[in-house]
């Protein structure tokens, strides 16, 4: 009977220690650097993501086919809106976005590959515990497949490889705060009030990650969870 009881315990704590799918701080700020299998995008920019209000800001610059190229996007989900914007010409181009907000997440079917140390546990502070877990996602014309690395404590996104059409596009989080320092970059700039609203995209980004891949807003121009 000490037997079993002892065995019902030691399960449920391993079960306890197990990671499990999780979700991110609804607010966050950071860095990231993206890029393709292909090689033909490279992207480093800052973005600010907040889950509350389900707002979403990437300010960014990089290389698509061998063009250089800067852009600001702000995605507003629940007023079905996305800017794109131009501070240099004090500009905005207002599109529709029909797409549900989708927080940034580990999707909960995801299946956990493996739990390790980046960096070193020899000693302490100079490693991170983060978990790596795979997945398909059904999105309206396909099964995309991701895989993504967060930190074990507080979900925060360290790399996730979201697979294409035409490839895998990688995206890196860096320099990650818990918070946002100036909401007021979450509204369009007063340059943007009488932006008059264009025509429907073709595709509209369906996941946090998808983000990188649907957008080419121009030939100079690229941006590119059942969570």
């Amino acid at each position: 009977m000490k037997v079993l009881v002892l065995l019902t315990c030691l399960s449920a704590v391993c079960l306890a220690m197990r990671p499990h799918p999780c979700r991110s701080p609804p607010l966050l700020t950071g860095r990231f650097s993206v890029s393709t299998s292909s090689g033909n995008l490279t992207v480093y920019g800052k973005y600010i993501y907040d889950a509350l209000g389900e707002r979403i800001r990437f300010r960014e610059c990089g290389s698509h086919d061998n063009k250089t190229f800067h852009l600001d996007v702000l995605l507003l989900y629940r007023q079905k809106v996305m800017y794109n914007i131009n501070y240099k010409n004090h500009t905005c181009t207002k599109m529709p976005l029909n797409a549900h907000f989708h927080p940034l997440a580990v999707p909960r079917k995801a299946s956990l590959l493996g739990q390790v140390v980046l960096g070193t546990s020899s000693r302490r502070g100079q490693g991170l515990l983060v978990n790596t877990w795979v997945g398909k996602i059904q999105t309206k014309n396909r099964t995309a497949k991701y895989m993504s690395t967060v930190t074990e404590f507080g979900c925060i996104p360290v790399t996730t490889l979201f697979h294409a059409d035409k490839g895998w596009v990688v995206t890196s989080f860096f320099d990650n705060v818990i918070g946002i320092s100036n909401p007021n970059l979450l509204n369009p700039p007063h340059f943007c009030k009488d932006a008059q609203l264009e025509e429907d995209n073709e595709e509209d980004p369906e996941t946090f990650f998808s983000l990188f891949e649907n957008f080419e807003l121009e030939s100079d121009m690229y941006i590119d969870e059942d969570y």
